[in-house]
This record gives structure tokens, C-alpha cells and sequence, in this order.
């Protein structure tokens, strides 16, 4: 019986460990991708030592990792075949919070022994061990070192002390067996001995891991018969068979002629979860002070949650072909969400937990460089690839339009991607160069207007003299839209003007224009004294109107006013708006108001103008798609007037 020695954790060692088994991961899952993350740092630590040392191991010494799950005993072992551990390093490694030998090794190889064969490394912390107590009552460890004869027992139940013998061990590696907590899915701890539940953690955090993760697979079998169909009242008979787990293929390693597009269509659809093929791929390798590779792919058509709901993040962050974190928030703007790939860096600032990035200037460095490297990407798609980037624009430019409008920084990154439905044609977007690029002589503005549909904006009174003019008008019919162009503002020092909202005036300078406008606002002074008195809750003026040439009236906002349809949106998402006045502009010389003018001037005090004042407000509400304030009276006076003319 080999005798055993019983030793106390370090001082620091027991007050840390309860902080890493209750607080320290978000899931206790983790504790699989820990294990294996070491276990293939010793394998390739191995692989290191028998360069210059081949008498360490045979040729044909395998190079794995194995999970051996027990349900009747209720243990996980987890095996590997790499470096292993002495007595002395597995009282250090073991016994010691982040005194581990990774760390010891990076510095040695920071000190000039290859740092690229030894960037595949991964704990650098020296915690993630003491993850497994999350799921576990009690760890026991046999480790054999390379070159060494004798094997060592270590044990622990994690309460401040563990126990080292002597062991035995054919070959080199280590096995780590966990005696199993019960099973609390509230709590997060799942069975383990399930093999389905041990590939979904595989699957998700170390499927790149470069050396096979190795599992017993149970399935069940039916004798057949010789076409292949089971026969009948054949027994099922269950067979065990070991299956590699993991992918091994961090094809965002490989060269981008040495990986077919078969391969990266398979490797967007692992992490995309979509079978619709990408439309563009974007591949990434930096190199200097600070190194890492993304490969990043811009998806053909939408997820459910790329709206403008709570973001949902598509790219994915790697440690050494470890996964971090699955929707990492630090690498890319809001309006880039829809990006699916993956970041994988040796020089990332993690936390102890692996599980969360740390402010620092390297996550700026490479956020800045990503969204600049895909911003690009999609300029060139736009001017190359016009038919594609229409695609593109359908399924995210909505999300593009949301980044103008929250992130200030991006806005000269985005406008030129910008594409707008136009008076100019029914079908074709265009751009704000276009826009710019055609503009009549005299125009100074880019004029748009804003409603809830091409439908509505089209039959708009708004832009009767614009039509007049021949001047184009950008139609923006996406709610984000109101938001977005208060940002944008101009374009190549053209301001964007809404063709609803401040004075409006063509003829500006012109005497003669000028004088008959005088006229008409004497002439109609008393009439709209009388229409202010009866639309003053709604309205805060009536003046003549530059934009009318077949409509009677329309409703504008004030230079500086909230437009109705922002204050929809404002309202929609629970937020307080004050009821705004708005301004009615009229066409003097449009019929009803002639029929008008003589009614005041025979009567001042016809009570029926009033009433047309109402429904003159009540039409131009309905002509901008808007709603009325009191529908049943606006259809009581509608009808009477019908009856009337009848």
C-alpha cells in the first residue's frame, strides 16, 4: 500500500477556491472546456519537449484526449496522453492557485524559445482546474510525467487540504476522474455521464481544439435483413463505439487557397446555424504587436433577431481555438450584429474565468480595424456588385440606417453605403452622391419626406410644387428613418430638408413673387383669424403655402418642431411626448378656399366656416397618413356637407 501524504492548500489557494466554485464561471458547464483545455496543453507541450528529446515517447505514441463517463458510479474521467505531471509539479500545479505550468512555460518562451509552437497554450491562469469542484464532490488525479517511471495520486474533496501517493500508470499523461454531484438542473449541474450532454459542451466551447477529443458513443442496433431493412421482431441491441467529438478544423488557421468553399459553407453553417450559403466572406490575419484572425461572414438573408429589438451578436470569440465567449458585444458595433464568424487572439486581455473580456486598448484596436475592414467590404459590394449589395441592403441596411442614428462615429463611415427610395424612380434606390450629383441648378437643399409607406409619401400634398420644380425628393418610410436623418444632416454640404417641416419659399427675392404674396395674406387676413379661433387646440398657425398647387391645405411642423411620426415612435416605446401645434398651410388659390373667402366676407359669423375648418384640418391629417382627433365628428360634418351639395 503506498503510503500517502496529506497536504493543506496554499493560504491563497483555500480563499480563492470557494470564489471559483461559486462565483467565479457563469455556467457550470465550463468545467469540461477547462479540463480539456489543459489536457491539450499538455499534449502540446509534449509535442515541444520531444523535439529535442524523441526518446520521450514512441513514434507511434498517440497524441488525444479521451472522456470516459461512468453513470452506475456516477464519475467523468477525463484522460490525456500529453506531458504529465511529477510529484513536485503536481504538489505546485495542483496545491497553488495561478502558479500553473502553462504560465511558467509562456515566460520561458517569451524569453526567446519558439513562441509560435507554444502560442497554442491556453492556461495562462491556473484556475480552471479547480473549476471541476462546480460539479464535483471529489477529484483524484494520476499523473505520469514524460521520461519518468513512477505515476502520482492526488485527491481532494476541495475543503482545504489533499492527499499525494504513489501511483502507477503505463504511459505518459494524465487522468482526472470526477465523483459526480447529483443531478440539479435548476442549479445548472446536468448529467454527465450522458454522452449527448458531454458533445454539446464539446461541440460548443472546444470543437476546434486541434487534437481528437474521444468519446464512448452509445447507440442502438436491429439486425437487418440483406436489403438493408430490419427484420421483423428483431431485438434491439445497444452498441457502444468511440467517436471523436470534436471538429479539429480551425480552418480560420488555414490558408484561404488551401480551404475550399464547400468547407467554409460548412464551417458558416456550424456556427451560423444557417443553410443558406453566405454572401460574403471576410478573412483577417493580424500580425505584429498584437496578433489574431478573424474570419467573418456576411449572411444572405436575415435572422429573426435583426431587428431593432434587444442585439443579438453573431460573432464569436476564440482563445487559441478555445471559445470564450459565443456572442461577444466587445468586438463590433451595435449595427454589425448581423455579422456571423469568429475572433480568435493569443493576446486578448481575458479574465481569470476566461469567460469575459477586459477593457483595454488591444479590444478598441481590433473593433476599429474589423468594422473598417467590413465597412469597405460592403463599399466595394456597392460599387462592383450593385445587384448583390441590393440584397444586402434589403435584408440589413435597416440596421445600418439604426447605426447613423445611435452612433455618432459611424456616421461618415456609413453614408455612402446609404440607399433611398426616390420620387426620381419607382423601383431604383439611390444614393446620396446620385442625389447630389443631379440636383437642379437652383436647388440647395436634399429634399425628403417622411410617412409610414412609398403609398402614403407619394400622394402627399407636400410635394405638389416640388414635382412642379422637377426636384427630387428622397421618400423615407422606415420608422428608424425620423431618427436617423436628424443625425445625418447633410451630405457633401448639402442640408437635408424636409419638404413637411419650416417656411417654404421659391420665389425668395423676387419682388414681384413677393408682392402678390403680400396680397394674398391681406386678402385672407380675416378668414384665417376666423379658421385659428376654431383649430387653435391643434393648430398654431395658418399662412399661405409656397408647397400647394392642386391640394387645399396641408399640415407642416416648425423648423425646429418633433415631426408627428417621430412622436409615434417616441410614444410607441413608452416615452412622455407633449401634444405639439403644428402649422396649416392653404392654397390660396385652390376652390374651396375662393368658396371660402367670399362665405366670410358675405358673413363673418357663418357658423358653417368653422365647420369647414374642421374638416379642412380633418383632410390635410388624412392626406399625410395621419389620424383624425375626433373621427365620428369629422364623419357627421363630412356627411352633412355631402348631403348639402347633393
Amino acid at each position: 500500500m503506498p503510503q500517502t501524504e496529506t497536504f493543506e492548500f496554499q493560504a491563497e489557494t483555500t480563499r480563492l477556491l470557494n470564489l471559483v466554485i461559486n462565483s467565479l464561471y457563469t455556467t457550470k458547464d465550463i468545467f469540461l472546456r477547462e479540463l480539456i483545455s489543459n489536457a491539450s496543453d499538455a499534449l502540446d507541450r509534449l509535442r515541444f519537449e520531444a523535439l529535442s528529446n524523441p526518446d520521450l515517447v514512441p513514434e507511434d505514441h498517440p497524441y488525444e484526449i479521451r472522456i470516459e463517463p461512468n453513470p452506475s458510479n456516477r464519475t467523468l474521467t477525463i484522460h490525456d496522453t500529453g506531458i504529465g505531471m511529477s510529484r513536485e509539479e503536481i504538489i505546485r500545479n495542483l496545491g497553488t492557485i495561478a502558479q500553473s505550468g502553462t504560465r511558467e512555460l509562456l515566460q520561458q518562451a517569451a524569453e526567446g524559445k519558439n513562441r509560435e509552437l507554444l502560442s497554442s497554450l491556453i492556461g495562462q491562469f491556473g484556475v480552471g482546474f479547480y473549476s471541476v469542484f462546480m460539479v464535483a464532490d471529489k477529484v483524484s488525479v494520476i499523473s505520469k510525467r514524460a521520461g519518468e517511471e513512477k505515476a502520482t495520486f492526488w485527491e481532494s474533496v476541495g475543503e482545504g487540504r489533499f492527499d499525494v501517493s504513489t501511483a502507477s500508470r503505463e504511459s505518459c499523461g494524465t487522468s482526472i476522474s470526477l465523483h459526480l454531484k447529483a443531478v440539479d438542473e435548476d442549479a445548472g449541474i446536468h448529467d454527465y455521464t450522458e454522452s449527448r450532454v458531454l458533445e454539446g459542451i464539446v461541440k460548443r466551447y472546444s470543437d476546434f481544439i486541434t487534437f481528437p477529443v474521444l468519446c464512448p458513443v452509445e447507440r442502438t442496433e436491429y439486425e437487418k435483413d440483406e436489403d438493408g431493412k430490419i427484420k421483423e421482431g428483431a431485438e434491439p441491441k445497444k452498441v457502444v463505439e468511440i467517436q471523436t467529438l470534436n471538429a479539429m478544423k480551425p480552418i480560420w488557421t488555414r490558408s484561404e487557397s488551401d480551404v475550399s468553399d464547400g468547407e467554409y459553407a460548412e464551417f458558416y453553417q456550424h456556427i451560423a446555424h444557417d443553410w443558406a450559403p453566405p454572401m460574403k466572406r471576410i478573412a483577417v490575419k493580424a500580425e505584429g504587436r498584437l496578433e489574431y484572425r478573424a474570419l467573418l461572414f456576411i449572411p444572405s438573408r436575415p435572422q429573426l433577431d435583426f431587428g431593432m429589438g434587444e442585439p443579438h451578436w453573431g460573432l464569436q470569440l476564440y482563445a487559441k481555438s478555445v471559445m470564450i465567449m459565443e456572442e461577444c458585444q466587445d468586438l463590433l458595433p451595435p449595427w454589425l450584429r448581423f455579422i456571423r464568424g469568429v475572433v480568435d487572439s493569443v493576446d486578448l486581455p481575458l479574465n481569470v474565468s476566461r469567460e469575459m473580456l477586459q477593457q483595454d486598448r488591444h479590444i478598441l484596436q481590433i473593433r476599429r480595424f474589423l468594422t473598417s475592414k467590413i465597412v469597405r467590404t460592403l463599399d466595394r459590394m456597392r460599387k462592383d456588385e450593385f445587384e448583390e449589395y441590393l440584397k444586402f441592403w434589403k435584408s440589413f441596411g435597416r440596421i445600418l440606417k439604426e447605426g447613423v442614428a445611435t452612433d455618432r462615429d459611424a456616421v461618415e463611415d456609413l453614408r455612402s453605403l446609404l440607399l433611398f427610395k426616390s420620387s426620381a424612380d419607382e423601383e431604383k434606390l439611390v444614393s446620396l452622391d446620385e442625389y447630389v450629383a443631379r440636383m437642379k441648378v437652383k436647388q440647395d437643399a436634399i429634399y425628403y419626406l417622411t410617412g409610414e409607406s412609398r403609398a402614403v409619401i407619394e400622394n402627399s400634398p407636400h410635394l405638389e410644387a416640388f414635382r412642379e420644380r422637377g426636384y427630387e425628393v428622397l421618400f423615407l418610410d422606415d420608422p428608424v428613418d425620423e431618427v436617423m436623418v436628424q443625425v445625418l444632416r447633410e451630405h457633401e454640404g448639402k442640408a437635408l430638408k424636409s419638404v413637411a417641416r419650416g417656411d417654404l419659399d421659391f420665389d425668395a427675392g423676387e419682388d414681384e413673387a413677393g408682392e402678390k404674396k403680400k396680397e394674398e395674406k391681406e386678402r385672407f387676413s380675416g378668414l384665417f383669424e376666423t379658421l385659428q379661433k376654431a383649430l387653435d387646440q391643434w393648430v398654431r398657425e395658418i399662412r399661405i403655402s409656397a408647397r400647394l398647387k392642386d391640394s387645399p391645405a396641408c399640415l407642416v411642423a416648425g423648423e425646429y418642431d418633433i415631426s408627428p411620426q417621430l412622436e409615434k415612435i417616441l410614444r410607441a416605446n413608452g416615452q412622455e411626448v407633449p401634444a405639439s401645434k403644428r402649422i396649416l398651410e392653404v392654397n390660396p388659390e385652390h376652390e374651396i378656399l375662393e368658396k371660402m373667402l367670399r362665405r366670410f366676407e358675405e358673413n363673418p359669423e357663418d357658423g358653417k366656416i368653422a365647420e369647414t375648418a374642421e374638416l379642412l384640418y380633418g383632410y390635410a391629417l388624412l392626406a399625410e397618413g395621419g389620424e383624425l382627433p375626433d373621427p365620428a365628428r369629422f364623419t357627421r360634418l363630412l356627411a352633412e356637407r355631402m348631403k348639402e351639395g347633393l
